[in-house]
């Protein structure tokens, strides 16, 4: 967690206070499917996901999912986007007020 989600509001804390908000304003909705190591570990994950495509186009990428007729977050959409010519990708000035659930599924077809 040091590695991968410090905290960059105050780097000399040790991260518990900035990770606690984080479970506390975000991974209590997964708490009845999640604890609080699993929720982390797949935050990471999909964090990792957007880190691969950043890795290989070189911008970076925003992740929206949906839910299926069970109730699970699927991937949905990767946004990148584009100059006003269309013809280069740029770094998004913005992205959309949306999220994933801390476990991603890919949708069958």
């Amino acid at each position: 967690m040091q590695k991968d989600w410090p905290t960059l509001a105050c780097p000399s804390g040790n991260g518990v206070t900035f990770w606690s908000h984080e479970w506390d304003k975000h991974g209590t909705c997964s708490e009845d499917v999640l604890d609080q190591h699993s929720y982390f570990s797949r935050a990471l994950s999909l964090n990792s996901i957007k880190s691969a495509i950043q890795s290989g186009v070189g911008y970076t990428p925003f992740i929206e999912c949906n839910t299926d007729e069970s109730g699970n977050s699927q991937l949905y959409q990767v946004y990148l986007c584009v100059d006003n010519s269309g013809s280069k990708l740029i770094e998004c000035p913005a992205f959309p007020h949306a999220k994933c659930g801390s476990q991603i599924e890919f949708p069958s077809f």
